[in-house]
């Protein structure tokens, strides 16, 4: 008997896992795991109880966890960046979202509430939202070229369709969003470089192929244009060195810049790039193809 109560402890243990570390009570016990088994399985700390309704394996991930004490999910940029969205810059805050006629909802520091209607129903048993309720909130609360980054970066990798977003009741702020936003985008950087240099009228190619690596952005014929982002250190950096000379050899201008130089002084940025066509560098020579 025994061993039959200590297989059944594991089985549910092992549900609760599969279902992300926490799971609501009802849902185990219509799958099947007794009352009895529960309880010993708190008794014997393998399960805590949250807010009465959860029950969740002591390793669960705490930001779940924490979400769970609430009554929110998570959602907007956190749930963006929990899906492997590209994100301009990290939100020192924690976002989560509770309906609009939510009750009081007690929050730790540093999280961020948005009370609003998602415009796909929220499954009770959720506490991550839906992708497109994520991406509404994105839209609503950040600048427009970081919340186009995240929605192109979601079609991107084929997590959602724009067809299939056009289609949901967003309101028209949101919506603008996604009317602009493009599938083709390898890069949050396409979403900001490529825009901002439009008006120069340059062919404008992003994740080109030059001397067996691909470069961020050519602009004309021979003006390279890279980004370091924060893993260009070390080995990454002696390659792109490497490489950059390489371009250099055959004839290319290249300007090397910072993300942040990008995000938070684009002016700089764009200053480096005219004085770099005014001089003709983003043109081959005289009879090169």
């Amino acid at each position: 008997m025994k061993l039959k109560a200590e297989q059944r402890t594991l089985a549910l243990l092992s549900a609760v896992s599969d279902q992300g570390g926490i799971v609501r009570r009802v849902a185990m016990v219509k799958a099947g795991h007794a009352q009895r088994t529960i309880e010993t399985a708190i008794a014997g700390g393998l399960l805590r109880v949250v807010r009465r309704v959860w029950v969740a394996v002591p390793s669960v991930d705490p930001l779940i966890l924490n979400a769970a004490r609430a009554g929110v999910v998570i959602s907007c940029v956190t749930r963006a960046r929990r899906l492997g969205l590209w994100i301009a810059a990290e939100s020192p805050d924690t976002h989560v979202a509770a309906h609009p006629h939510a009750g009081r909802v007690a929050l730790r520091p540093g999280v961020h509430l948005h009370r609003a209607a998602p415009v796909i129903p929220r499954d009770p048993a959720a506490l991550e939202d839906s992708l497109e309720n994520a991406l509404a909130l994105v839209c609503a609360c950040q600048p427009f070229e970081p919340a186009l980054a995240i929605v192109e970066s979601a079609l991107n990798k084929g997590l959602v369709q724009k067809p299939a977003l056009l289609r949901l009741p967003f309101t028209p702020g949101v919506r603008r969003v996604i009317e602009v936003a493009s599938p083709y985008s390898d890069s949050g950087l396409e979403t900001f470089v490529v825009p901002r240099l439009r008006w120069m009228k340059l062919r404008i190619v992003a994740q080109a192929w030059i001397a067996g690596h691909r470069v961020d952005f050519l602009i004309g014929e021979r003006l390279v244009l890279q980004i370091d982002g924060g893993h260009h250190v070390g080995r990454q950096r002696a390659s792109d060195n490497a490489h950059d000379a390489v371009l250099r050899h055959m004839g290319y201008h290249v300007i090397r810049v910072g993300f942040i130089q990008v995000t938070e002084d684009w002016p700089g940025v764009q200053a480096l790039i005219m004085q770099a066509v005014a001089q003709g560098l983003h043109l081959a020579p005289t009879g090169d193809a």
